[in-house]
């Protein structure tokens, strides 16, 4: 538990760019660039027990790459901004406008999966059996860890915080 606190603070750190003004050259963008969130459908039963729409109305995400694999492909990588998700029954009309802002380290292993130390609120989708969640979609708010497999199995370990079910808050 403590390593986990430990771990989140440091990430925190690196998030927050602790890197002293007199470093960073004039007009640039500290190697941070967006990183937009693109608009996606669901089907019945997927997450939902109906069709869900979810589409950013703020995205102000950003990214930073803080290090590659050797062929170049990104390995770990810092996402930090505004993200408000608008997460819409599509067979009612009912929404919600879902804050996703958390701030993120993702590392991308090569088997082609991830871990994410998360602060703040992140938009989750698991599936049936896809996780230690129930089917469903959350905005997980706290200080946690996100692992998912190559196999898109996901774990999501709550140092502290709140699970928010968004298919109940749209029924």
């Amino acid at each position: 538990m403590r390593r986990t606190i430990v771990a989140l603070l440091s990430l925190a750190t690196v998030l927050l760019g602790a890197v002293p003004a007199s470093a960073v050259p004039a007009g640039t963008n500290n190697g941070w660039e967006p990183a937009p969130s693109a608009p996606w459908d669901v089907s019945a039963g997927v997450r939902c027990d109906f069709p869900v729409h979810g589409e950013p109305v703020v995205d102000e995400v950003v990214q930073r790459v803080l290090d590659t694999h050797p062929d170049g492909s990104a390995k770990r990588v810092a996402y930090k901004g505004d993200l408000v998700v608008r997460v819409t029954n599509t067979g009612t009309g009912a929404f919600y406008d879902a804050d996703a802002s958390g701030t993120a380290v993702v590392d991308y292993r090569t088997d082609g999966s991830q871990f994410w130390s998360v602060l703040g609120p992140v938009l989750v989708g698991v599936g049936e059996d896809r996780g230690n969640l129930p089917r469903g979609l959350y905005i997980i708010d706290g200080m946690y860890t996100l692992d998912i497999n190559s196999t898109g199995y996901k774990t999501v370990n709550m140092a502290y915080g709140t699970q928010d079910d968004i298919c109940a808050r749209i029924d």
